[in-house]
C-alpha cells in the first residue's frame, strides 16, 4: 500500500493532518488546476477555491477500493472545475457538434466528422461541449478507449441504432447496472441480451458506443445528449 493513500485515509480523522497533508499537495494541485483551465491560476482566483475544496472532497470520500488517491484525486478535482466553469460560462450553447457525429443517417465520412468536431471546440476553449467532452474523454479512459473510438463504433444502419438505444435505455434506467458498470467497468452484455432478446454481435461489435451513451445519458452532459435522439425515444416510451 502507498504511502500516499494511508496518509489520505489517515487524514480523514485527524483534522491537524489533514490541514498538514492539503498543504504538502497545494504544489500538486495549482499545477493541476493550471493544466485543467490552461491558464494562470493564483490562490486568489476562485478555481483555487474550487480545486482545493475538491482536493479535500476526495480525501474525504476515497478509499483503497477507489485505487492510488492521486489519480483519484485528480478526477475529483477535475470533475469539480469542469462543473464550475460549466456553471460561468458567458459563452453561447450554440450547437458546435454535427447532429451526426453519434447518430449517423448517411454514409458520410465519419473521421471528416470527428475532424469537424475537434476543429470547432479548439476554436472556443472554455465553451460548454468541449467542457463536456473533456469531462467524458476522461471518464472514458477509465474503460479503455477514447472519444475519438466513436467514430468507429457508431451505428450506421437504423436497426442497429435502435438496438444500441434499447441497450443504452436499459442500463440507464437501472441504477443497480449502471453502478455494476462504473464499478467493474464492464458492460453487462449477457444481462441485456437476455432480457431485450438482442443479437449479441451487436452488442458486442458496438460496446464502446453503448458505454458511452449511458455515460451520457445517466450524467450531466445536457448538450452531448441532444445528439442521442435514438436514446431520448427510447427513454420516453
Amino acid at each position: 500500500m502507498r504511502k500516499t493513500d494511508l496518509n489520505a485515509i489517515k487524514a480523514q480523522n485527524d483534522k491537524a493532518f489533514l490541514e498538514e497533508f492539503i498543504s504538502g499537495y497545494e504544489p500538486f494541485i495549482m499545477h493541476l488546476t493550471h493544466k485543467i483551465t490552461g491558464r494562470y491560476i493564483s490562490k486568489s482566483d476562485d478555481q483555487w477555491s474550487v480545486s482545493l475544496s475538491a482536493f479535500n472532497e476526495a480525501i474525504m470520500s476515497y478509499s483503497f477500493e477507489k485505487g492510488s488517491f492521486i489519480p483519484f484525486a485528480e478526477k475529483v478535482v477535475r470533475r469539480r472545475l469542469y462543473d464550475y466553469m460549466r456553471k460561468q460560462s458567458n459563452l453561447s450553447l450554440e450547437v458546435l457538434i454535427n447532429p451526426h457525429a453519434f447518430e449517423n443517417d448517411s454514409d458520410e465520412d465519419q473521421t471528416a466528422i470527428t475532424h469537424e468536431i475537434m476543429e470547432k471546440i479548439a476554436v472556443a476553449p472554455n465553451n460548454d461541449a468541449k467542457l463536456e467532452i473533456d469531462e467524458l474523454a476522461d471518464i472514458l479512459a477509465d474503460y479503455g478507449f477514447s472519444f475519438s473510438d466513436l467514430v468507429s463504433v457508431s451505428p450506421k444502419a437504423l436497426k442497429t441504432r435502435k438496438a444500441c438505444a434499447k441497450a443504452i435505455a436499459h442500463v440507464v434506467q437501472s441504477p443497480v447496472l449502471v453502478s455494476e458498470l462504473r464499478n467493474k467497468k464492464y458492460l453487462p452484455i449477457k444481462v441485456i441480451t437476455d432480457n431485450l432478446h438482442l443479437p449479441r454481435k451487436i452488442i458486442e461489435r458496438h460496446r464502446k458506443y453503448i458505454i458511452a451513451g449511458i455515460e451520457i445519458m445517466s450524467g450531466n452532459y445536457p448538450i452531448l445528449s441532444e445528439y442521442l435522439k435514438f436514446v431520448r425515444e427510447e427513454l420516453e416510451r
